[in-house]
């Protein structure tokens, strides 16, 4: 167990023989465990890609649902037929976990469990048409927050936490329709929770998304529309992760913007959201980003630690 003192003094001047009052309060931080989450990640991986109206898809919503239901959270499945970039159809379905729902005071914890129908960033001009694994694009948030679920279903902090599983984030254009369509089509689970949350007036006091954060050597940027939305979140997490010694993953510099589905959360449901996302403001995404390439030989452990102990510290010590 990692744990953190905080003290706090109370002092009175009506006597000068008084002495200082000190209270002190205890915030023990569970361990984050980067063997686990690498093993929630593989589990999402080994069905396939994920891409709705495929069974490998059917199959890894049930998965995560039911292990967040072992972890004693309140499940919900926001099930929703959704228009892609060009018309098509698609059924999806987000997933929401809530521990300690009868607490109003409230974190929202985020990812997206699909993975992109298109690798169409591939160097291999004749895999550009094919699903990719989405190890780290998808399925690595998702395993930290799984693991982040275990501990908290078993050592719950004050608040209570929701953690979301969007679908459909990865359906935008892909570059070959972009001509035809333009860029559009992204984050589609996230608008439709946003614009329908599954309790009436949802909101939180702040809330994390995370997206690609398990790559060998991420490195995570401040990005520009969290700073503009919730810089005092920014603040907590990057200050965090410095003192826990991950500042080589946490950058203290500003990256750019990206949408995301912290976006929809900020616009529609006015909570303070913010994106820790692989994106350096001068190369771009990982070059395995959309490509078949984006498989379990990209996840390392000590990134998922790195990130998922930090969010821990977060959490655990919000009020």
């Amino acid at each position: 167990m990692m744990g953190l003192f905080l003290a706090g003094l109370s002092c009175t001047q009506n006597s000068p023989s008084s002495k200082p009052t000190q209270t002190r309060r205890e915030i023990t931080v569970p361990a984050f465990n980067a063997d686990s989450a690498y093993s929630y990640t593989a589990a999402q991986v080994a069905f396939g890609p994920r891409v709705p109206d495929t069974p490998a898809h059917a199959a890894c919503g049930q998965y995560l649902s039911s292990e967040l239901k072992r972890f004693g959270a309140e499940v919900i499945e926001q099930e929703m037929v959704l228009q892609t970039y060009n018309n098509q159809s698609i059924h999806a379905k987000n997933i929401i976990a809530s521990f300690r729902p009868e607490n109003k005071n409230r974190i929202l914890l985020c990812a997206h469990w699909d993975s992109r129908p298109f690798a169409d960033n591939d160097p291999n001009p004749d895999h550009r048409r094919k699903p990719i694994d989405g190890a780290n694009d998808g399925a690595g948030a998702c395993g930290v927050l799984l693991e982040i679920a275990r501990l908290i279903g078993s050592q719950p902090p004050t608040m209570g936490v929701d953690i979301i599983l969007f679908d459909a984030e990865d359906w935008g254009t892909p570059t070959f329709d972009q001509d035809r369509y333009g860029s559009s089509g992204w984050c589609l689970g996230s608008e439709y929770w946003a614009k329908n949350p599954h309790i009436a007036q949802y909101t939180a006091q702040y809330g994390i998304l995370l997206d690609m954060v398990s790559a060998r050597g991420a490195q995570f940027y401040k990005e520009s529309q969290s700073l503009a939305a919730a810089r005092n979140v920014v603040q907590k997490v990057w200050e965090t992760a410095q003192a826990l010694g991950y500042d080589s993953y946490f950058i203290n510099r500003e990256g750019g913007g990206i949408e995301d589905d912290h976006i929809s959360i900020i616009r529609h449901r006015k909570i303070p959201c913010i994106d820790i996302i692989q994106y350096d403001p001068n190369s771009g995404f990982g070059d395995y980003w959309h490509t078949l390439n984006d498989t379990l030989n990209e996840v390392d452990k000590e990134t998922l630690k790195a990130v998922g102990q930090t969010v821990l510290y977060v959490v655990y010590h919000s009020q």
